[in-house]
């Protein structure tokens, strides 16, 4: 029986599609139905020649996706498609079935059954998302307002290394290294430092990285409320974060303490999560809006490079790469779940995917705030960075894949599947989507330059793509978890971004995590109402930077 001698290779390739078709929580109520269905029809392929039973069990295992799904909505009319789907297999088997066709007439007709229950499995997949999308809780991106510094604060590379030469901590040998690192980081002179850092000499008091955070963060939050769209007393969420950055009382209560935010408002302060924390504050308030009806959400992400938090020593030359990467910078994001602020929304979110390798000790030390030999604090990068970095991004974009790809990308990538998994054509490569065909932007986060051009790469970007990413990195900096939202606005005040577009912000970060948020635009002008921080130096972008 076909069964028996291939059953491993059945297996295999049922778990595969299995996740792609679909990942559920709620599966296990509703293994035991689905699992009998499927048991039922390959017992039927052992009926079948051996060269067709691989063939037609991509059909079965398509048709038990559908099963499987309708029985996790227990939708009526779902229940209709699946019968179809169901009546449809039972027609794909009877042709198929060896005993009353010929060798070539079978083969063909398995064929045509794949393809034919691909279209129909399509059909249930489009009624499935329209369900869907009309049940769940919307969330609506409002208004996104980010901090540009005072001029006063701006710091070239030289000046960055005058200062560094003048404060007494380092070494010759360590100045040279800083300046190779500047030299290849693809920053321009234009960044930007908080007054902790240009004070002379460096102040690491509590009170000045107390200011520091201060200044971004309200400023940020000044901007939302001066548009006038929210008042401070309808913030029922707020989700503040910061990596290196914890005081106490929290960021979160002095932003509640500055506008005297509501007493039963739901405010959290995230640290020590890296530079993906901006799409999770996302992800968090998304949650948080699907269970208090009717509120707006703000998130405010910062980082604070205070003088309290910059690499004195000589030690560890990764510490000394993040003092030159990291610059100041923070953004504000009002979100709603009110249906009847759509028309005046800029954006839906349709999916947040998170990944954490944290599980895996190599990537959870990669990046990690410790001391040096001479007892310095600051943040180290181990040489596991990259392939924990690759490892996390392509098990987020293997999560991502079946949400944003259209069905075509999705049929050669089950096709070129089967190819490897079941019929063992170990010559064929993996075949790789190309994204662009169900995303219109990437919002990549601009880590640093070995960061964008992994990132274009691997999801096989044009430099088109990837020049907002490089232009922010030029600009402003790494400025952690607000990074992608700089990132954002450059594609708005390039006016690129129109109504249906879709947007993929896709962020790494400590721990280590692989952070992905897809947005919908609901416009075609994208400005406002918030001031643009780009739109003073736009005209000189894109520059040709890298090199």
């Amino acid at each position: 029986m076909l069964v028996e001698n291939s059953s491993a290779s059945h297996v295999e390739a049922a778990g595969v599609l299995g996740d792609v078709i679909i990942k559920d929580e709620r599966l296990d109520g509703c293994i035991s139905s689905a699992s009998s269905w499927l048991i039922a029809h390959l017992k039927a392929l052992g009926s079948l020649p051996k060269d067709l039973g691989c063939l037609a069990l991509v059909p079965l295992m398509l048709v038990g996706g559908s099963q499987l799904l309708s029985l996790l909505l227990s939708h009526k009319f779902l229940g209709i498609v699946s019968q179809l789907v169901y009546w449809f297999s039972s027609t794909v088997e009877l042709f198929a079935d060896s005993t009353s066709l010929g060798p070539s007439s079978s083969r063909a007709a398995v064929l045509g059954s794949l393809l034919l229950a691909l279209a129909l499995m399509q059909l249930v997949f489009l009624t499935l998302k329209k369900l869907l999308d009309s049940q769940r809780t919307p969330t609506y991106l409002l208004d996104l307002a980010l901090f540009k510094p005072d001029d006063s604060c701006k710091v070239s590379k030289d000046e960055y290394l005058e200062r560094a030469k003048k404060t007494g901590f380092f070494l010759e040998s360590s100045i040279e290294f800083q300046k190779k690192v500047l030299d290849l980081s693809a920053l321009g002179d234009e960044t930007y430092a908080p007054p902790s850092m240009l004070s002379y000499p460096i102040d690491a008091s509590q009170a000045a990285a107390d200011k520091d955070a201060d200044i971004a963060m309200f400023a940020v939050v000044d901007q939302i409320f001066a548009t006038g769209i929210v008042k401070p007393e309808d913030v029922g969420i707020l989700v503040v974060t910061c990596t290196v950055f914890c005081p106490v009382p929290s960021l979160a209560s002095r932003v509640v303490n500055r506008y005297k935010l509501r007493e039963d408002i739901e405010a959290y302060s995230l640290g020590g999560m890296g530079c993906s924390t901006g799409v999770l504050s996302i992800s968090l308030c998304r949650d948080l809006l699907k269970v208090n009806k009717n509120t707006h959400a703000l998130a405010v992400n910062l980082e604070v490079i205070s003088g309290q938090q910059g690499y004195r020593g000589n030690k560890r030359r990764s510490m000394m790469v993040t003092n030159c990467l990291f610059r100041w910078g923070a953004a504000a994001i009002l979100l709603s779940n009110k249906p009847g602020d759509k028309k005046k929304a800029k954006y839906q979110l349709m999916h947040v995917v998170r990944t954490h390798r944290g599980a895996d000790d190599k990537s959870f030390k990669c990046v990690r705030s410790e001391e040096d030999e001479d007892g310095f604090k600051g943040l180290t990068l181990s040489k596991d960075i990259v392939p924990a970095s690759a490892v996390a991004l392509k098990n987020n974009v293997t999560k991502v894949a079946p949400l944003i790809l259209p069905f075509t990308e999705k049929l050669k990538y089950v096709i070129n599947l089967i190819a490897r998994k079941v019929l063992k054509m170990q010559s064929m490569k993996a075949y790789i989507p190309d994204f662009k065909t169900g995303v219109d932007h990437f919002c990549i986060h601009p880590g640093g330059k070995a960061v964008i051009d992994g990132m274009m790469e691997h999801l096989k970007l044009s430099e088109w793509h990837i020049e907002p990413s490089r232009m922010t990195l030029h600009r402003w900096g790494n400025t952690s978890c607000s990074s992608i939202w700089y990132v954002l606005a450059y594609m708005e005040a390039k006016n690129r971004v129109r109504k249906g577009h879709i947007l993929w912000q896709l962020a790494l970060g400590s721990g280590f995590k692989c952070n992905t948020a897809i947005w919908k635009s609901l416009r075609n002008d994208q400005n406002g109402p918030s001031p643009n921080p780009w739109l003073d130096c736009i005209h000189k972008y894109p520059q040709p930077v890298w090199t």
